[in-house]
């Protein structure tokens, strides 16, 4: 497996949005790395990479955004945007949109093979590689070695605990069945 620790679209993302992810900019960035080459060796057209740069650089981005731990539709929003102002076409919107919407389903998305892909990378990186979807463990000892935590997953427990006692009905709004 080949890491890939650059991709000038996710990297000019990023670098876009650093003032609102401030002190969180690495550990963020981390994260859409290692869901990023979680997925790339199932993808193969570079349309799709191209799809899959963009939604993986947004797809929790609506946390810092918006300040929310209801942050899909901020982060399709600046999917969207982004991909209006690039020229994307509609299908690719359209799959962008499904694969950030979808990445937190629970059980198998059917409609999209690469927002499938995707989820399964994104599980794959949430479990800390305890979900390995087909993946190796050495792969996924390599990829969180090249692109440590930074405390990214005490940061989304911490959003998790605020959330629950805010909202306990709802804990986690962005799963979906």
């Amino acid at each position: 497996m080949d890491l890939i620790s650059q991709n000038n679209i996710i990297d000019r993302i990023l670098n876009s949005y650093k003032p609102e992810l401030g002190n969180d900019f690495e550990q963020y960035r981390n994260h859409v790395y290692r869901v990023y080459n979680f997925a790339l060796p199932y993808v193969k057209s570079t349309l799709d990479i191209e799809i899959l740069s963009v939604a993986t650089a947004f797809h929790d981005l609506g946390i810092w955004t918006n300040r929310t731990f209801e942050y899909l539709k901020p982060s399709i929003d600046l999917a969207k945007q982004y991909a209006l102002n690039n020229h994307l076409n509609i299908d690719s919107i359209i799959q962008i949109e499904t694969i950030i919407n979808e990445h937190h389903k629970l059980t198998k998305i059917k409609t999209s093979l690469i927002a499938e892909i995707f989820r399964q990378a994104d599980l794959v990186d949430l479990s800390l590689g305890l979900i390995r979807h087909g993946r190796k463990g050495q792969e996924i000892r390599m990829v969180r070695n090249f692109f440590p935590n930074k405390g990214f997953h005490v940061n989304l427990l911490k959003l998790f605990l605020k959330n629950l006692l805010k909202k306990p009905w709802k804990p986690l709004p962005m799963y979906k069945f």
